[in-house]
């Protein structure tokens, strides 16, 4: 039991020299990448910077503690920033302290809630959510980013929760653009993109091994904050209307008890419940996605636990909510990280940047951070997902494109619940109506196929029907209504054969909606038949009077139940 809910106590057995190493070498690269990122996700998030620092210690220390993912990285993202902002916003007003007690507060309930589901084993509540709307949400969100980003790229005070309210914003203050600052912007922006296709390959034509190569590209976010800085400093360009970070508290944070007011959590229990599941959903994606390259396994109850107890432990540090970020943890992963200490020892190199590091950001000029972020959400803009989708399936691109446009015009919450509601409508509307086939035996073979598609061999005097789905309450009338529209076009048929393969279970209303066609049948004289029913369908069955009242019989295979009643 300690095992399940404390996983350190498994990989920390053998813990040995060698994976101290290479877990201080992860966490070394990945501090590189974190801070800036930190940075300017509390930025995204309409909060002073240093709390994305405060957000990269404590979650990670935890996660080490409870998570089950070797190489997952937790902290702040995109998304989670961004929907932060977008709810927080409508409480209080940027930079005042009630909007920081809120940001603590979002977390702290997020992180309960996730906390609370694990404890339930609920995480298949984040299969309600389909990859289609995921896509279209995070494509949608990344958009909205990249464009909020205006206002630190250009200087232009851009507003708003949405597209259309962030282009009406640049379009009234576009006189606002400052060229200085669009110039740092626009460098860094060239800067990040040239250095992630050539910086390596220039490295190790160098002579430089793969990992300092990856090392040295990895570098490049912080070797454009140390150069803009530098300039800033140097030409006085904060005199020329270049925003920048200005004074950052070289402290670690303390201990944020969060404030417990009824009303404002009201408020935000459904922003928090939204940013837990699209947080749980992306942390378990990363986290199962790298697991399974070493053939590791995760757990993802325990994952509601490590991610709800990491926010918790957030929230108590006066950061705002976090989640496992795909780009940190691919890159912690290919840094060589074998244990979730490496997070930890990430933590301890964040920390003592927060200690000694922040008094050298003062000049930093907001629009590197702002091409920071730009460079890293363009990545989450899945155009490919867009095509595939459309071309497999219209429904889910129906879903897709709903969220996308929803979340464009509407905002970030309004989108995923739509594009929540959308999936489930779709599934219910497909279940509602299951798949079905008219079946016969293959020539020569024992095997049914739809008589449509293949030729086979029939029984003019029995209709085998093939149910492709469960039998529940939305589609239980339509298997009804099915078998009595056949048989009023074929009055020659007196058996109905249920081939039941691929039913797993058969609830109330389907039951009765059974017991009812079997009477009706009874009522023409047709004889209702079962076949290939599971064990656990058929134990369930035994408890009702329906395998009494069965005017048919129970066959063990489909073949078998078409020799008895072709012979009768």
């Amino acid at each position: 039991m300690l095992k399940r809910y404390f996983p350190i106590l498994v990989w920390s057995r053998d813990y040995d020299r060698e994976t101290l190493t290479s877990d201080l070498i992860a966490a070394v690269i990945v501090t590189i990448m974190l801070i800036p990122q930190s940075l300017a996700y509390a930025l995204l998030a309409g909060l002073p910077p240093e709390i994305g620092l405060y957000a990269s210690i404590a979650p990670l220390l935890i996660y080490a503690v409870f998570g089950t993912s070797r190489t997952l990285a937790i902290g702040p993202v995109a998304v989670a920033s961004l929907m932060t902002a977008a709810a927080v916003g409508q409480l209080a007003q940027q930079g005042s302290p009630e909007y920081l007690t809120a940001a603590i507060a979002l977390a702290f309930l997020s992180g309960l809630m996730l906390t609370v589901m694990g404890l339930l084993r609920l995480g298949f509540l984040a299969n309600f959510l389909s990859h289609p709307v995921i896509s279209g949400f995070i494509t949608a969100s990344a958009v909205i980013i990249a464009m909020g980003q205006m206002k630190s790229l250009t200087g232009i005070p851009i507003k708003g929760h949405n597209l259309l309210e962030q282009i009406s914003s640049l379009l009234e203050s576009y006189t606002a653009f400052n060229w200085v600052t669009a110039a740092i912007g626009l460098g860094t922006i060239v800067f990040l993109f040239w250095t992630r296709k050539r910086v390596k390959p220039l490295l190790k034509a160098s002579g430089f091994s793969d990992r300092l190569a990856d090392t040295g590209a990895k570098m490049a976010p912080i070797l454009s904050i140390a150069v803009t800085t530098l300039l800033v400093f140097a030409l006085g360009l904060n005199g020329h209307g270049v925003a920048i970070v200005g004074d950052i508290p070289n402290a670690l944070p303390g201990l944020a008890i969060p404030t417990y007011d009824p009303k404002l959590w009201f408020e935000i229990a459904m922003p928090a419940l939204l940013i837990s599941i699209i947080g749980y959903v992306e942390t378990i994606s990363v986290a199962q996605t790298l697991a399974a390259k070493r053939r590791q396994r995760i757990d993802p109850d325990q994952e509601l636990i490590g991610l709800g107890t990491a926010n918790i432990g957030s929230a108590l540090s006066g950061g705002f909510p976090v989640t496992g970020g795909f780009s940190r943890s691919v890159v912690n992963f290919e840094a060589g990280a074998q244990t979730p200490a490496a997070g930890a020892y990430t933590a301890i190199g964040i920390a003592l940047a927060t200690v000694f590091l922040t008094p050298l950001l003062f000049f930093l000029p907001k629009a590197t951070l702002g091409a920071t972020i730009f460079v890293a959400v363009l990545s989450l803009v899945d155009l490919k997902s867009i095509r595939t989708t459309f071309a497999y399936s219209k429904a889910d691109f129906a879903a897709m494109a709903a969220t996308i446009l929803l979340t464009l015009t509407e905002g970030v919450e309004f989108g995923i619940m739509a594009g929540v509601g959308i999936s489930l409508f779709l599934h219910l509307r497909r279940t509602s109506k299951p798949h079905y086939a008219i079946v016969g035996r293959v020539l020569g073979t024992q095997h049914f196929r739809n008589i449509l598609r293949h030729a086979v061999e029939t029984d003019p005097a029995t209709l085998s029907i093939r149910i492709d789905e469960s039998l529940y309450f939305p589609n239980a009338r339509f298997l009804e209504d099915t078998i009595n529209g056949t048989l009023a076009a074929n009055r020659a048929i007196k058996n109905v054969v249920l081939m039941c393969p691929a039913v797993n279970f058969i609830d109330s209303s389907a039951l009765e909606s059974l017991e009812a066609l079997n009477a009706r049948l009874a009522d023409s004289d047709v004889r209702l038949h079962l076949s290939e029913v599971k064990g656990p369908v058929m134990d369930r069955l035994k408890r009702s009077h329906f395998l009494h009242d069965l005017t048919g019989n129970i066959y063990l295979s489909q073949n078998q139940a078409f020799e008895d009643l072709r012979a009768s």
